[in-house]
């Protein structure tokens, strides 16, 4: 090549850095930050990959920019992830057969810890009950006792 045709390259990818061809966009960072923060981190499990300092979640941040910057939509990459690392990358996971325990297991671990306290309690009422004898005779314990108290 001559030395002029180095010349126009050059002056072509100071253009095309001027104008912010190859420049990553606001609207670009947001969706990455916001699609990192949908994505967990399949080592850390309790942290997004956002959060995370694992090396997968740094390969998993990588892999999101590559997919934004080559066009893809935040739908395709999700697909993505849901194809590669299962629902389970995802904080909001879809509501389907396979993830129904996921979404109604606390709401039925809740009714079940609660019907086992009303039974509990039903159970125990029954048996602490007292005859009209023995409350009558509690009744006189309490009585004597704010009395004696009283007095004092």
């Amino acid at each position: 090549m001559r030395p002029r045709s180095h010349t126009w390259l050059i002056g072509l990818m100071f253009s095309l850095f001027a104008t912010g061809a190859w420049a990553w966009s606001d609207q670009q960072d947001e969706r990455w930050r916001n699609l990192n923060e949908e994505l967990r981190c399949l080592v850390c499990q309790n942290q997004s990959i956002a959060e995370s300092h694992a090396e997968l979640a740094k390969d998993l941040r990588q892999q999101v920019r590559s997919m934004i910057e080559a066009g893809k939509t935040d739908q395709d990459i999700r697909d993505y992830m849901t194809a590669r690392y299962g629902d389970f990358v995802l904080y909001r996971p879809p509501f389907k057969p396979l993830t129904w325990l996921l979404w109604l297991g606390p709401g039925f671990m809740l009714l079940l810890g609660l019907g086992v306290l009303w039974r509990l309690r039903r159970t125990s009422s029954n048996e602490i009950g007292l005859s009209a004898q023995q409350k009558q005779q509690n009744q006189q314990l309490v009585a004597s006792a704010l009395k004696d108290i009283k007095d004092d």
